[in-house]
């Protein structure tokens, strides 16, 4: 196992990496206030992973309470967000009742901002599941719901006790999922670290297939630069809004073609491609680096080219994104490979242009 600090003072928390995690019930008891938890997952993971975690936490004595919900990112939103509260009020938890993430990116969010809102607040422990959540969602504090017209518009910035990340749970991950987490692996290289890129770049086809170390030092290298970040700006003030990276470009996809259509990590990659392109339009990427970062995403088994919404789709969707100020839209883009920056200063024809890119 091999651990890292997230450094925000006394709410630092450790994230765990290794594998069969979920068994060791000693990675979380000192953390519970109470011997008391109540897990949140859904209907796919709890036949694969529930009892695994429960049952050690039973045999030492814990009460747990198990909350499943339905499965997919359709369902981040605040009915299935009351299906939480619902289960907390009728077992009355108290303040101090742990809840449990244990699934992937919507289960932590969800879990997160219940545990925010809940008693105006409890701990709570992510235990992510997916490739996706265990380098990106269950780290640094974002938790929150989607709503009909913007995706991640309602929620908090709420950190949790631990995190524990259980390699051996990506060998039941689809195909699809394991490259959608491949693309939050690839943004860490693209926008802070150009060394772990090159890294990736010969290392894909071990990644595809579950190299236990490959996927080990992925993990653990994707969450020391977010640790990194996160310390620095927990709330998304300034650096952190780099990690956005091709998120402004695809969450208007998620929203445009209906949650869970298009995977988070799909309409990501799809996403900073649409950067890459204005970045070169506006002289920062040459056409050869456009073509090196299309060659990770294809390796990665990742989608290149953005759905035909129209230009004015686009910029309707990104006007409801959390980084626009004052009206204006405020982009990652890349100026190289491995830097990337957050600006305003971009020209509308350039990015008219991008946005008529279409599969």
């Amino acid at each position: 196992m091999q651990t890292l600090n997230v450094a925000l003072g006394d709410r630092s928390y450790p994230i765990h990496i290794g594998r069969n995690l979920l068994g060791n019930p000693q990675l979380i008891l000192p953390y519970l206030k109470r011997k008391q938890v109540a897990i949140v997952t859904n209907t796919t993971v709890a036949p694969l992973y529930l009892q695994k975690l429960a049952q050690p936490l039973r045999d030492s004595g814990v009460s747990v309470i198990e909350v499943i919900l339905p499965d997919g990112e359709a369902y981040k939103n605040s009915e299935t967000l009351n299906l939480i509260y619902d289960a907390l009020l009728q077992n009355r938890c108290e303040r101090n009742t742990t809840l449990v993430a244990l699934g992937g990116g919507v289960i932590g969010d969800l879990t997160g901002y219940a545990a925010a809102t809940y008693l105006r607040g409890v701990p709570f422990i992510q235990v992510p599941t997916t490739l996706l959540a265990q380098v990106d969602s269950s780290v640094g504090g974002k938790t929150g719901i989607n709503h009909p017209l913007g995706k991640n518009m309602i929620g908090a910035f709420y950190q949790p006790q631990v995190v524990l990340a259980d390699i051996a749970t990506l060998e039941t991950l689809p195909s699809r999922e394991l490259a959608a987490g491949l693309a939050e692996v690839i943004k860490y290289g693209l926008i802070r670290d150009i060394d772990f890129f090159e890294w990736l770049e010969s290392n894909m086809p071990l990644l595809n297939a579950l190299n236990t170390d490959v996927m080990s030092y992925a993990i653990y290298r994707s969450c020391q630069n977010k640790a990194e970040v996160v310390a620095v700006d927990e709330r998304e003030s300034g650096e952190r809004a780099l990690l956005n990276l091709g998120h402004t470009f695809g969450h208007a996809i998620e929203n445009a073609m209906g949650y869970g259509v298009w995977l988070h990590g799909e309409a990501v990659a799809a996403g900073t491609m649409m950067a890459a392109d204005l970045s070169r339009r506006m002289g920062w990427l040459t056409v050869g680096d456009v073509s090196r970062m299309a060659a990770i995403f294809k390796a990665a088994n990742l989608p290149v080219t953005p759905p035909d919404l129209g230009a004015e789709k686009y910029l309707d969707l990104m006007g409801l994104d959390k980084k626009v100020v004052d009206g204006k839209i405020r982009l990652v883009l890349q100026q190289g490979i491995g830097k990337s920056v957050v600006t305003g200063d971009y020209d509308a024809e350039a990015l008219n242009a991008t946005l008529s890119m279409s599969c």
